[in-house]
């Protein structure tokens, strides 16, 4: 049974229709629950889902939908109550304050903190837009949460932004660390010396995070949004902008640059100005084979060796030179934590000769869209291809998300698994059961998952997994196979859910725990080479 119910103009925050789309999915009976915007692709994706197309006619992204899938009617009409219900109970909550102030509009924020000069947008794209020019005109750097914003808009907002020396990061800007503080999504870092500019929002994370375990630490993360470098027509211009200004800052001594692949044309402007800044400085754009240093730039290969560099560089006994010779050296310092490629391999044959010969594909879950990209290229070069939602080759598309055909690499915050849904960071109830679902495949070899932490996540991201981990390490043994899952935690020890913890809870429940998405993910490809030569000179 069907049911749609809307309310017109009756916008909701974000977070609030995903933890309300979270209460309903649980109760009897319920097999989908949709609280959600009107947005086009909301409408387009509740009409995939086989819902009423009537029902859904001329709406618009301001009305309120709730879309229940149950076994009958009285299910049905009982969860969508209860989905205004929980909204409304948010809705109270939150206009109690919690011991916060509120207040009606921009002007009555100035009055309150006449000295703040940052402002957070997270409205409708359709008006995030007027509300960033309103924060910029103010004076304010505007970090801007919301999406759905127009390119044209975007363009727009960073001239006036730079003309007035001002960052705008975003728009769809989930994490920054602005003088020790976390905004969105983000973890608790040290504060340090280096300075961090990220078009990618748990490309930022890993960074911050694996820099803040190696002993040293960030003085500004500026996330810039997605378009920033990817886009040719707006031109890098917060990317420019961020780094003259950690360029200028006294307790900037070393700055990096994470992005997937930038436009060819902005990446050697954004080259250039780090070069001008005369500061250490080390550039990583995923997906891209790293180019030769250039002078006080160096370029790395993956996320970890981003955050090993950029740790070497702000130490003050290393230079470029110096800094590149200790890398190639090894782990060596202990700080790293960094497992040599040949225990990576030998851990590799140990896992690999537990498979059986049914075994061959490696399956990777991910919440965080930046580490999926990382391994989706690592297993596309080293494996002959990799599907995935993410893929940009139509060759390598998976036909349907929902499964996963050879190897898969699958970024599960894709708005396919998010329309009315908590993001997995949220909630990763929605992972757990594509867990089980690889898991009662017996062509699945290894499992390769990423555990997230920080402000924003959820309370219990290992532990929200590990029964699911169990049902497939269960069900490979009952088919007389073994099923390796692989993780790493991108946090540091003073994220809220103790990092610590997420491990232990991880390696209690069998599963190999790396200490960077990168390491994961080669471990995880060399599990499959050791499988595929073993099969072959059987």
């Amino acid at each position: 049974m069907k049911l749609v119910q809307v309310r017109k103009d009756s916008y909701y925050d974000s977070v609030f229709l995903m933890l309300a789309s979270r209460g309903v999915q649980k109760l009897p009976g319920v097999t989908e629950a949709i609280v959600a915007m009107a947005t086009p692709m909301n409408l387009d994706l509740l009409g995939d889902l086989g819902f009423d197309p009537a029902s859904l006619a001329g709406l618009t992204p301001n009305d309120l939908i709730v879309a229940i899938d149950a076994d009958d009617e009285a299910q049905a009409t009982a969860a969508a109550q209860e989905a205004l219900a929980g909204l409304n109970r948010k809705k109270a909550d939150t206009a109690q304050g919690n011991g916060l102030p509120r207040v009606p509009s921009l002007g009555a924020a100035r009055r309150l903190l006449p000295d703040a000069n940052l402002a957070l947008v997270s409205v409708p794209g359709a008006w995030a837009a007027r509300e960033a020019r309103k924060c910029l005109e103010a004076g304010l750097h505007t970090l801007v949460f919301s999406d759905n914003v127009s390119l044209e808009d975007e363009i727009a907002l960073k001239k006036y932004a730079v003309s007035k020396d001002l960052l705008l990061m975003g728009p769809d800007c989930g994490t920054a660390i602005i003088n020790g503080i976390p905004l969105c999504f983000a973890n608790r870092v040290q504060r340090g010396a280096i300075g961090l500019v990220a078009a990618s929002g748990t490309g930022l994370q890993e960074v911050s995070c694996l820099i803040d375990d190696y002993g040293a630490g960030i003085s500004q993360a500026i996330g810039t949004g997605g378009r920033d470098l990817k886009n040719a027509a707006v031109g890098g211009m917060t990317s420019l902008l961020a780094i003259k200004a950690l360029a200028l800052d006294p307790d900037t001594s070393v700055i990096v640059v994470v992005s997937k692949p930038p436009a060819p044309d902005v990446a050697k402007r954004v080259v250039a100005a780090l070069r001008a800044s005369g500061k250490p400085a080390v550039a990583h754009f995923l997906g891209l084979p790293p180019s030769p240093d250039e002078g006080n730039v160096a370029f790395a290969a993956n996320l970890e060796e981003c955050a090993v560099l950029a740790t070497l560089l702000a130490d003050g006994r290393h230079d470029l030179r110096a800094a590149r010779a200790a890398l190639a050296e090894g782990p060596g310092d202990d700080r790293f934590r960094r497992p040599s490629l040949q225990r990576i391999d030998t851990l590799a044959a140990a896992e690999a000769a537990r498979l059986s010969p049914q075994q061959k594909y490696l399956r990777g879950l991910y919440t965080g869209g930046t580490l999926a990209d990382e391994t989706l290229f690592l297993a596309h070069a080293a494996l002959g291809g990799a599907r995935s939602n993410n893929q940009t080759d139509p060759a390598w598309q998976l036909a349907d998300p929902l499964k996963s055909v050879g190897h898969t690499i699958v970024d599960l915050g894709d708005d396919i698994f998010t329309v009315g849904k908590p993001h997995p960071m949220i909630d990763p109830a929605a992972r757990a059961d594509r867990i089980a679902q690889e898991g009662a495949d017996p062509a699945c070899a290894v499992l390769l998952l990423d555990v997230v932490l920080g402000y924003g996540s959820h309370a219990d991201p290992a532990g929200a997994c590990v029964e699911a981990i169990q049902t497939a390490k269960a069900a490979a043994a009952k088919r007389g196979g073994y099923l390796p899952v692989v993780a790493s935690v991108t946090g540091t020890r003073n994220d809220p859910q103790d990092f610590g913890q997420q491990v232990r809870t991880l390696e209690a429940a069998g599963v190999i725990v790396m200490p960077s998405n990168y390491r994961a993910a080669r471990l995880a490809i060399a599990i499959i080479q050791a499988a595929a030569h073993a099969r072959r000179t059987a």
